[in-house]
């Protein structure tokens, strides 16, 4: 059969059609696009930094936990993927002075066995300055993945650590600045103006804070022991300059548990929060606030973990288009390590 043309509808056939494809299309069930997924980085590379004997608290022990911990919670697959990559010399100078650079490097590479980085408390072996750069690099692929909207919000799970390293000086097992560098990162590469990190490390990240006292873009809010190492960290300790207001120092005794911290976390830092209107969160997540940590006095279980998280959500969603990388700093009790980082991951992905 030869085929037939038939003209497009014309003048009240034309509306006609428009009608009845406007009432077809209002028939049809309304598909939502699935939620994005909460991303995880973790890979071996991590595992090659040693600090120290099997008796070192930060080991490479604490990944792994951390992953089998994961895995037996039933997270693993629901997780997206992050591939960590080396940071360039560019990216680490956001931060560090290049001659702090150049002494790691120096010190850090053509060794055998261990040995303590010259600027002090920081023990290494060959492999700890690849490990440090990718450690880097990973946190900001991190990045990356929430400001491309391929995940909504991440967690890193790197060594070694980094938020007591200054711009001049690694100290307290941490080499190089991770969650700082992420912060000046999403700064010069995605114009992001103001960035909240927000640090429950039992420790206080001094590091953190010397990058940002002076600046004012970068609010650095931290819940620790004041007079544990490395002995910074008082609440008169306000930043100085367009910086002045923008640390708050929240010491917390020992002792203090979840309602403590949850308190301090909604009467103190929702409303400084509010008051700076973050683009981007950034955590410094130091689980040796855990009970019974082996370097730490504090309290916290899994569920105050989930619901600190919780409360840095609602800020994300209210301030920061929901984006939110977390980044692991201490903890060293290794069966509560996993169980806090599932209950605050699970927190991530909203459950």
């Amino acid at each position: 059969m030869r085929d037939t043309y038939s003209p497009p509808p014309r003048g009240g056939e034309y509306f006609l059609v428009l009608i009845i494809l406007f009432a077809l299309g209002a028939s049809m069930p309304f598909q939502a696009k699935p939620p994005l997924p909460t991303g995880l980085l973790f890979d071996d590379v991590y595992l090659q930094h040693l600090s120290g004997d099997t008796g070192h608290p930060e080991r490479p022990e604490r990944l792994t936990a951390i992953r089998d911990g994961l895995e037996q919670a039933g997270l693993l697959k629901s997780l997206f993927r992050i591939e960590p990559r080396r940071v360039t010399e560019r990216e680490l100078e956001l931060v560090h002075k290049p001659s702090y650079i150049e002494l790691v490097r120096r010190e850090l590479s053509g060794f055998e066995g261990l040995k303590e980085l010259s600027t002090g408390d920081t023990l290494a072996s060959p492999e700890s300055l690849q490990t440090a750069e990718f450690a880097v690099g990973g946190v900001l692929n991190a990045v990356e993945a929430v400001m491309a909207g391929k995940v909504k919000n991440a967690f890193a799970a790197v060594r070694p650590p980094g938020h007591h390293a200054t711009p001049d000086r690694g100290m307290g097992f941490c080499i190089f600045n991770n969650v700082a560098i992420a912060a000046r990162y999403l700064q010069s590469k995605h114009r992001i103006g103001r960035v909240l990190i927000v640090d429950w490390d039992y420790h206080h990240g001094n590091g953190t804070q010397d990058t940002f006292y002076n600046d004012g873009s970068v609010f650095y809010f931290s819940t620790h022991h004041y007079g544990a190492y490395p002995g910074s960290g008082s609440a008169a300790q306000t930043g100085e300059g367009p910086g002045a207001g923008k640390i708050l120092n929240v010491p917390m005794p020992p002792g203090a548990g979840d309602k403590e911290f949850l308190q301090v976390f909604e009467t103190r830092l929702v409303p400084a929060a509010r008051n700076f209107k973050p683009d981007f969160i950034l955590i410094s997540a130091g689980f040796d606030s855990m009970r019974d940590d082996l370097l730490g006095l504090f309290d916290i279980t899994p569920e105050g973990f989930a619901a600190m998280t919780r409360v840095v959500m609602k800020l994300a969603d209210e301030f920061s288009r929901g984006r939110v990388v977390s980044v692991l700093e201490g903890g060293y009790r290794l069966d509560g390590l996993a169980e806090s980082v599932v209950a605050h991951v699970k927190a991530l992905q909203g459950n």
